[in-house]
Protein backbone atom coordinates (compact mmCIF):
# COMPACT_ATOMS: atom_id res chain seq x y z
CA UNK A 1 0.00 0.00 0.00
CA UNK A 2 2.64 2.47 0.88
CA UNK A 3 5.09 1.69 -1.51
CA UNK A 4 1.99 1.72 -4.30
CA UNK A 5 1.50 5.50 -2.61
CA UNK A 6 4.61 6.70 -3.02
CA UNK A 7 5.31 5.27 -6.49
CA UNK A 8 2.45 6.75 -7.80
CA UNK A 9 3.00 9.80 -5.82
CA UNK A 10 6.81 10.27 -7.26
CA UNK A 11 5.50 9.46 -10.89
CA UNK A 12 2.87 11.63 -11.00
CA UNK A 13 4.94 14.33 -8.90
CA UNK A 14 6.97 15.25 -12.30
CA UNK A 15 4.13 15.92 -13.86
CA UNK A 16 2.95 18.18 -11.53
CA UNK A 17 6.50 19.98 -11.36
CA UNK A 18 5.48 20.59 -15.40
CA UNK A 19 2.21 22.21 -13.74
CA UNK A 20 3.88 24.02 -11.71
CA UNK A 21 5.79 25.52 -14.57
CA UNK A 22 3.32 26.89 -16.56
CA UNK A 23 0.79 27.16 -14.17
CA UNK A 24 3.09 28.92 -11.34
CA UNK A 25 5.69 30.15 -13.04
CA UNK A 26 4.50 31.84 -16.14
CA UNK A 27 1.34 31.67 -15.27
CA UNK A 28 -0.16 30.24 -18.43
CA UNK A 29 -2.96 28.22 -17.78
CA UNK A 30 -1.69 24.84 -20.30
CA UNK A 31 -4.12 22.31 -20.69
CA UNK A 32 -1.91 20.40 -23.31
CA UNK A 33 -1.03 18.03 -20.19
CA UNK A 34 -3.65 16.25 -20.15
CA UNK A 35 -2.94 15.64 -23.92
CA UNK A 36 1.11 14.95 -23.92
CA UNK A 37 0.60 13.33 -20.26
CA UNK A 38 -0.75 10.16 -22.67
CA UNK A 39 1.68 11.06 -25.36
CA UNK A 40 4.91 10.01 -22.90
CA UNK A 41 2.99 6.81 -22.93
CA UNK A 42 2.01 5.90 -26.50
CA UNK A 43 5.51 7.09 -27.87
CA UNK A 44 7.41 4.08 -24.89
CA UNK A 45 4.80 1.68 -26.39
CA UNK A 46 5.87 2.40 -30.07
CA UNK A 47 9.99 2.59 -29.22
CA UNK A 48 9.45 -0.48 -26.99
CA UNK A 49 7.50 -2.61 -29.76
CA UNK A 50 10.08 -1.19 -32.05
CA UNK A 51 13.01 -2.83 -29.96
CA UNK A 52 14.39 0.20 -28.62
CA UNK A 53 15.66 0.42 -25.12
CA UNK A 54 13.09 1.79 -22.19
CA UNK A 55 15.94 3.98 -21.43
CA UNK A 56 15.90 5.50 -24.85
CA UNK A 57 12.31 5.53 -25.00
CA UNK A 58 11.96 7.98 -22.09
CA UNK A 59 14.55 10.17 -23.53
CA UNK A 60 12.13 10.38 -26.85
CA UNK A 61 8.93 10.25 -24.76
CA UNK A 62 10.65 13.40 -23.16
CA UNK A 63 11.33 15.50 -26.42
CA UNK A 64 7.57 14.46 -27.56
CA UNK A 65 6.03 16.08 -24.94
CA UNK A 66 8.09 19.09 -25.75
CA UNK A 67 6.77 19.25 -29.16
CA UNK A 68 3.92 19.08 -28.41
CA UNK A 69 4.52 21.81 -25.90
CA UNK A 70 6.24 24.41 -29.03
CA UNK A 71 2.68 23.65 -31.03
CA UNK A 72 1.00 25.10 -28.31
CA UNK A 73 3.27 28.10 -27.72
CA UNK A 74 2.61 28.44 -32.04
CA UNK A 75 -0.32 29.13 -31.88
CA UNK A 76 -0.46 30.99 -28.60
CA UNK A 77 1.86 33.87 -30.22
CA UNK A 78 1.40 32.96 -33.68
CA UNK A 79 -2.25 32.96 -34.18
CA UNK A 80 -3.29 35.23 -31.00
CA UNK A 81 -5.21 32.76 -29.49
CA UNK A 82 -5.64 32.35 -25.81
CA UNK A 83 -3.64 30.35 -23.34
CA UNK A 84 -6.73 28.06 -22.39
CA UNK A 85 -8.11 27.35 -26.06
CA UNK A 86 -4.42 26.75 -27.36
CA UNK A 87 -4.07 24.29 -24.97
CA UNK A 88 -7.19 22.55 -25.44
CA UNK A 89 -6.79 22.78 -28.98
CA UNK A 90 -3.32 20.95 -28.92
CA UNK A 91 -4.97 18.73 -26.67
CA UNK A 92 -7.56 17.31 -28.56
CA UNK A 93 -5.49 16.98 -31.57
CA UNK A 94 -2.95 14.97 -29.52
CA UNK A 95 -5.76 12.51 -29.05
CA UNK A 96 -5.35 11.23 -32.95
CA UNK A 97 -1.60 12.07 -32.90
CA UNK A 98 -1.35 9.75 -30.31
CA UNK A 99 -3.96 6.81 -32.05
CA UNK A 100 -1.31 7.39 -34.52
CA UNK A 101 1.78 6.77 -32.66
CA UNK A 102 0.47 3.78 -31.32
CA UNK A 103 -0.39 2.59 -34.55
CA UNK A 104 -4.13 3.21 -34.45
CA UNK A 105 -4.27 1.01 -31.04
CA UNK A 106 -6.12 2.52 -28.20
CA UNK A 107 -4.13 0.24 -25.73
CA UNK A 108 -0.73 -1.29 -25.88
CA UNK A 109 0.59 -3.48 -22.91
CA UNK A 110 4.12 -4.49 -22.31
CA UNK A 111 3.51 -7.67 -20.62
CA UNK A 112 5.77 -9.21 -22.90
CA UNK A 113 8.34 -5.92 -23.78
CA UNK A 114 11.21 -5.15 -21.32
CA UNK A 115 10.81 -2.05 -18.94
CA UNK A 116 13.13 -0.60 -16.76
CA UNK A 117 10.69 -1.51 -13.58
CA UNK A 118 10.44 -4.86 -14.51
CA UNK A 119 14.69 -5.47 -15.25
CA UNK A 120 14.29 -3.79 -10.75
CA UNK A 121 11.97 -5.76 -10.16
CA UNK A 122 13.99 -8.99 -11.18
CA UNK A 123 17.15 -7.66 -10.41
CA UNK A 124 15.95 -7.18 -6.62
CA UNK A 125 12.86 -10.16 -6.21
CA UNK A 126 13.09 -9.55 -2.39
CA UNK A 127 12.67 -6.16 -2.29
CA UNK A 128 9.70 -5.82 -4.24
CA UNK A 129 7.98 -2.63 -5.19
CA UNK A 130 10.40 -1.18 -2.88
CA UNK A 131 13.43 -1.03 -5.50
CA UNK A 132 10.99 0.82 -7.71
CA UNK A 133 10.58 3.53 -4.76
CA UNK A 134 14.09 4.19 -4.23
CA UNK A 135 14.85 4.26 -8.20
CA UNK A 136 11.81 6.60 -8.72
CA UNK A 137 12.65 8.51 -5.53
CA UNK A 138 16.70 9.21 -6.82
CA UNK A 139 15.21 9.57 -10.44
CA UNK A 140 12.90 12.68 -8.96
CA UNK A 141 15.65 14.04 -6.75
CA UNK A 142 17.68 14.15 -9.50
CA UNK A 143 15.50 16.18 -11.37
CA UNK A 144 14.31 18.44 -8.66
CA UNK A 145 18.22 19.23 -8.28
CA UNK A 146 18.29 20.48 -11.91
CA UNK A 147 15.04 22.20 -12.36
CA UNK A 148 16.23 24.18 -8.81
CA UNK A 149 19.79 24.56 -10.76
CA UNK A 150 17.85 26.23 -13.41
CA UNK A 151 15.95 28.38 -11.56
CA UNK A 152 18.93 30.04 -9.94
CA UNK A 153 20.31 30.72 -13.11
CA UNK A 154 19.78 34.40 -14.72
CA UNK A 155 17.54 32.47 -17.04
CA UNK A 156 15.16 30.61 -14.71
CA UNK A 157 15.06 33.81 -13.01
CA UNK A 158 13.57 35.45 -16.31
CA UNK A 159 10.98 32.86 -16.73
CA UNK A 160 9.50 33.04 -13.19
CA UNK A 161 9.85 37.05 -13.44
CA UNK A 162 7.57 36.88 -16.84
CA UNK A 163 4.62 34.54 -15.29
CA UNK A 164 4.32 37.95 -12.59
CA UNK A 165 5.71 41.21 -14.88
CA UNK A 166 5.98 40.49 -18.62
CA UNK A 167 6.74 44.52 -19.10
CA UNK A 168 10.08 44.07 -16.66
CA UNK A 169 11.24 41.04 -18.75
CA UNK A 170 10.87 43.28 -22.30
CA UNK A 171 12.70 46.15 -20.22
CA UNK A 172 15.90 43.51 -19.72
CA UNK A 173 16.04 43.30 -23.86
CA UNK A 174 14.62 39.56 -23.62
CA UNK A 175 12.13 38.31 -25.96
CA UNK A 176 9.34 36.76 -23.42
CA UNK A 177 8.25 34.52 -26.73
CA UNK A 178 11.05 32.40 -26.48
CA UNK A 179 10.97 32.46 -22.49
CA UNK A 180 7.79 31.38 -22.60
CA UNK A 181 8.11 28.81 -24.89
CA UNK A 182 10.97 27.62 -22.76
CA UNK A 183 8.91 26.78 -20.38
CA UNK A 184 6.11 25.62 -22.00
CA UNK A 185 8.23 22.93 -23.81
CA UNK A 186 9.87 21.71 -20.78
CA UNK A 187 6.44 21.66 -18.83
CA UNK A 188 5.10 19.15 -21.01
CA UNK A 189 8.30 17.33 -21.99
CA UNK A 190 7.69 16.74 -17.62
CA UNK A 191 4.30 15.53 -18.51
CA UNK A 192 5.30 13.50 -20.93
CA UNK A 193 8.02 11.71 -19.18
CA UNK A 194 5.88 11.25 -16.24
CA UNK A 195 3.15 9.33 -18.29
CA UNK A 196 5.83 7.10 -20.15
CA UNK A 197 7.05 6.27 -16.12
CA UNK A 198 3.59 5.67 -15.32
CA UNK A 199 3.02 3.83 -18.37
CA UNK A 200 5.89 1.51 -17.58
CA UNK A 201 4.90 0.66 -14.09
CA UNK A 202 1.11 -0.34 -15.10
CA UNK A 203 2.20 -2.58 -17.66
CA UNK A 204 0.47 -0.59 -20.41
CA UNK A 205 0.16 2.41 -22.40
CA UNK A 206 -3.69 3.72 -23.02
CA UNK A 207 -4.28 7.09 -24.93
CA UNK A 208 -6.97 8.10 -22.66
CA UNK A 209 -4.67 7.86 -19.65
CA UNK A 210 -4.31 12.02 -19.38
CA UNK A 211 -8.25 12.36 -18.53
CA UNK A 212 -8.21 14.76 -15.63
CA UNK A 213 -4.24 14.75 -15.37
CA UNK A 214 -3.87 18.16 -15.06
CA UNK A 215 -6.86 18.65 -13.05
CA UNK A 216 -5.36 16.06 -10.29
CA UNK A 217 -1.94 18.12 -11.13
CA UNK A 218 -3.39 21.54 -9.73
CA UNK A 219 -4.79 19.82 -6.58
CA UNK A 220 -1.28 17.83 -6.12
CA UNK A 221 0.32 21.73 -6.61
CA UNK A 222 -2.46 23.54 -4.22
CA UNK A 223 -1.90 20.44 -1.03
CA UNK A 224 1.46 21.06 -1.54
CA UNK A 225 1.25 25.27 -0.90
CA UNK A 226 -1.16 24.07 1.71
CA UNK A 227 1.71 22.47 3.75
CA UNK A 228 4.89 24.52 2.92
CA UNK A 229 4.66 28.45 2.50
CA UNK A 230 7.87 29.65 1.06
CA UNK A 231 8.94 31.54 -1.76
CA UNK A 232 12.45 29.97 -2.02
CA UNK A 233 12.51 27.77 -5.16
CA UNK A 234 13.55 24.52 -3.21
CA UNK A 235 11.10 24.22 -0.84
CA UNK A 236 8.30 24.95 -3.39
CA UNK A 237 9.64 22.29 -5.86
CA UNK A 238 9.63 19.97 -2.92
CA UNK A 239 6.22 20.59 -1.85
CA UNK A 240 5.35 19.54 -5.49
CA UNK A 241 6.31 16.60 -5.29
CA UNK A 242 5.26 16.32 -1.18
CA UNK A 243 1.44 17.37 -2.40
CA UNK A 244 1.84 14.90 -5.13
CA UNK A 245 2.53 12.52 -2.74
CA UNK A 246 -0.35 13.23 -0.28
CA UNK A 247 -2.73 13.30 -3.15
CA UNK A 248 -2.45 10.07 -4.17
CA UNK A 249 -2.76 8.93 -0.41
CA UNK A 250 -5.89 10.55 -0.43
CA UNK A 251 -7.20 9.36 -2.96
CA UNK A 252 -6.63 5.91 -2.06
CA UNK A 253 -7.96 6.27 0.88
CA UNK A 254 -10.89 7.74 -0.78
CA UNK A 255 -11.13 4.47 -3.09
CA UNK A 256 -10.40 2.52 0.12
CA UNK A 257 -13.04 3.98 2.78
CA UNK A 258 -15.34 5.78 0.49
CA UNK A 259 -18.26 3.48 0.97
CA UNK A 260 -17.89 3.90 4.93
CA UNK A 261 -19.93 7.97 3.90
CA UNK A 262 -21.59 6.49 0.52
CA UNK A 263 -18.77 7.76 -2.08
CA UNK A 264 -17.34 5.19 -4.80
CA UNK A 265 -14.99 5.52 -7.30
CA UNK A 266 -16.95 7.18 -9.67
CA UNK A 267 -16.87 10.03 -6.96
CA UNK A 268 -12.85 10.31 -7.32
CA UNK A 269 -13.37 13.42 -10.26
CA UNK A 270 -15.60 15.00 -7.31
CA UNK A 271 -13.49 14.25 -4.47
CA UNK A 272 -10.48 16.27 -6.54
CA UNK A 273 -12.70 19.24 -7.40
CA UNK A 274 -13.44 20.29 -3.93
CA UNK A 275 -9.87 19.55 -2.77
CA UNK A 276 -8.98 22.24 -5.34
CA UNK A 277 -11.58 24.63 -4.47
CA UNK A 278 -10.52 24.19 -0.62
CA UNK A 279 -7.19 24.97 -1.31
CA UNK A 280 -7.61 27.96 -3.13
CA UNK A 281 -10.01 29.25 -0.17
CA UNK A 282 -7.49 28.56 2.18
CA UNK A 283 -3.87 28.61 0.28
CA UNK A 284 -2.90 31.99 -1.23
CA UNK A 285 0.74 31.84 -2.19
CA UNK A 286 2.55 34.03 -4.72
CA UNK A 287 5.34 32.59 -6.52
CA UNK A 288 6.59 35.84 -8.50
CA UNK A 289 7.94 37.20 -4.80
CA UNK A 290 11.33 35.04 -5.22
CA UNK A 291 11.87 36.12 -8.63
CA UNK A 292 11.17 39.79 -8.24
CA UNK A 293 13.45 39.44 -5.12
CA UNK A 294 16.15 38.04 -7.62
CA UNK A 295 15.68 40.33 -10.33
CA UNK A 296 16.15 43.35 -8.01
CA UNK A 297 19.42 45.29 -9.32
CA UNK A 298 21.36 47.61 -7.53
CA UNK A 299 20.48 51.71 -8.60
CA UNK A 300 23.08 53.75 -9.99
CA UNK A 301 23.39 57.25 -7.75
Amino acid sequence: MISGILIEGFIYGIMVLGVFMTFRVLNFCDMTVDGSFPMGACILAACLTHGISPSCALLIAFCGGAVAGLFTTLIYSKLRIPDLLAGILVMTMLYSVNLRIMSNHANVSFLRLNTIFKSLSGAFPAAGDWAIVIFIAVFVAILTFLLNTFFSTDFGLTMGALGSNPQMVISQGVDPRFVRAVGICLGDAMAALSGAMFAMYQGFADVGSGTGVVVSGLASLMLGEFLIRSNKIGWQTFRVILGSILYRALMYVARRYGSVVGLGPNDLKLITGLLIIVCLIISKTNISAYFKEHLKRPSVS
